[in-house]
């Protein structure tokens, strides 16, 4: 069956030969989320040019081919499941609510979508259920068995706690920027995700709608730009540097996180630049609460 030209435009983008066989298997599935991840870093560079992007799953995957960019879960998750259900993978979305605090923990807010892939076992996960995600920004590089336990990828210790019937929970390694995942089978129709955007994306009190945060996840560890502060974090060790001038700022951007500039003025970053930076010093100011 021919490729539809954004699924080709897309994996054009991830350096895949549009023309490749790409069967419905688990070592496809792992290589698609690999080069995504290589490829597409999470951002909201758009919702700070306030500009948000569509999080419909098909403009995202349009977005990508275009420029490199998709945006956060809604988009990066919308993009990659699109691809994988026209290539034949048994593909299901699901509600998902990333916290932070355990008085937060139990909030039912859409604010992940989460992947699933079923059929695929292997001799680790030998029921073949996979959770499918390129949109949690500092965590998985691969696709990790929907199977209670701990899930080591290159030192990092990610932990399914539970599998219920209806989702899982899941705990991120220590050096994450969130503590977990609640994964359920509330609603995730589109129309409730274009909600949780419209509610995540508008200022003043969007989650993405103050600060940039652009993170992309490697073999061995995660780069993240976030306002004015570049850090690396691997397993072992983590390093922060201070943007304090654009072109640092600009440049920890494109050649740290590997974040596509295409389609964007240079007016706009210096404007974008300035406002971060201003709130950095505020932020280090107050003793960086």
């Amino acid at each position: 069956m021919p490729r539809s030209e954004a699924t080709s435009a897309y994996l054009r983008r991830l350096g895949i030969d549009p023309a490749a066989e790409l069967p419905p298997t688990h070592d496809t599935l792992v290589a698609l989320h690999r080069a995504h991840l290589d490829a597409v870093p999470y951002e909201n560079l758009s919702i700070m040019l306030r500009r948000p992007p569509s999080p419909d799953p098909r403009d995202s995957l349009v977005r990508v081919g275009e420029v490199g960019r998709a945006g956060y879960c809604f988009h990066q998750n919308g993009a990659l499941g699109t691809v994988l259900t026209e290539l034949g993978f048994d593909l299901v979305r699901r509600h998902g609510h990333v916290w932070t605090g355990e008085a937060d923990r139990a909030d039912t807010f859409l604010n992940h979508l989460v992947l699933v892939a079923d059929g695929l076992p292997t001799d680790d996960n030998p029921g073949g259920r996979w959770w499918v995600d390129v949109g949690l920004g500092d965590c998985f590089r691969d696709p990790v068995p929907v199977v209670a336990g701990h899930h080591v990828q290159h030192g990092f210790d990610y932990e399914i706690t539970e599998v219920r019937e209806d989702g899982w929970s899941f705990r991120h390694d220590p050096v994450g920027t969130f503590a977990g995942v609640e994964v359920s089978s509330l609603p995730v129709e589109q129309a409730d995700v274009d909600a949780s955007h419209a509610t995540l994306s508008t200022p003043p009190d969007g989650r993405f709608a103050s600060i940039l945060v652009v993170q992309r996840r490697d073999g061995t560890g995660i780069d993240t730009v976030r306002c004015c502060l570049w850090t690396r974090a691997d397993a072992r060790s983590r390093t922060e540097t201070e943007l304090a001038t654009y072109d640092a700022w600009r440049q920890a951007l494109v050649e740290g996180t590997r974040l596509s500039l295409e389609g964007i003025e240079e007016s706009e970053l210096r404007a974008l630049y300035a406002d971060q930076w201003a709130k950095h010093v505020a932020w280090v100011g107050a003793g960086r609460p």
